[in-house]
């Protein structure tokens, strides 16, 4: 593994990490906004322990199915932020009344955790290599099978 893959995979885990931390010291504060399905607070709970997961994937497993899921948590956390921050859209189905129309410390830092998850995951995911980079694989079916083109005859 390059030194830039394992800095980008610390950068990724450490931003999770800070995602993790955040929802799951919040989730108690907000238990009490719920709606006849889930609270908040077990919504925050979700978070908190699907970035833990997502952070130790990214540094052990280091498969694409972790990024993306590491990914994945990363940009829903990010996008709950911001859609709930700027819009209110009342209860959404089974989801309560998440509109908190302010910025804190708390939030600032779960916001941060995952816009640098999502930053350093893009580019792992993104350039990942192949496989069987270096291999040569046939194009023709005919060259698969080992059975000469009409254009490799002799005479053709």
């Amino acid at each position: 593994m390059t030194a830039l893959r394992m800095l980008l995979r610390g950068a990724a885990a450490a931003g999770l990490a800070v995602d993790a931390y955040v929802h799951l010291k919040l989730a108690h504060q907000y238990s009490a906004v719920a709606s006849a399905t889930i609270s908040e607070g077990t919504l925050f709970r979700v978070e908190g322990v699907a970035a833990v997961i997502a952070a130790l994937l990214v540094l052990f497993w280091r498969h694409r199915f972790g990024d993306g899921f590491a990914w994945l948590t990363a940009a829903a956390g990010l996008a709950a932020i911001l859609f709930y921050r700027y819009s209110d859209p009342g209860a959404l189905g089974p989801l309560p009344d998440m509109y908190e129309p302010i910025w804190f410390t708390d939030k600032v830092l779960a916001l941060l955790g995952q816009a640098v998850a999502l930053a350093a995951l893009t580019p792992l995911i993104v350039g990942r290599p192949r496989r069987n980079a270096g291999r040569r694989t046939p194009h023709d079916p005919e060259e698969a099978t080992g059975n000469p083109s009409v254009h490799d005859r002799p005479g053709a």
